[in-house]
């Protein structure tokens, strides 16, 4: 079971690099993030995610991500 809030921190700082998707169990959309880290969208995507799984409930965030 993922934890919510540290899907956000990893996404808030590691974004960038696409950690995040790794931990929530996307590797494709994690090595996506990892191929595009020297242009500023994943870092950008990254910080929307953040916000996304923090304003999320519980059992939405469960449902989608395990």
């Amino acid at each position: 079971m993922k934890n919510r809030g540290i899907a956000a921190i990893l996404a808030f700082f590691l974004g960038s690099f696409g950690i995040h998707k790794f931990y929530l169990g996307r590797p494709f959309q994690g090595l996506l993030y990892l191929l595009f880290c020297w242009t500023v969208i994943p870092g950008i995507l990254g910080v929307i995610e953040a916000i996304i799984y923090l304003l999320a409930t519980d059992d939405a965030f469960h449902e989608k991500y395990g």
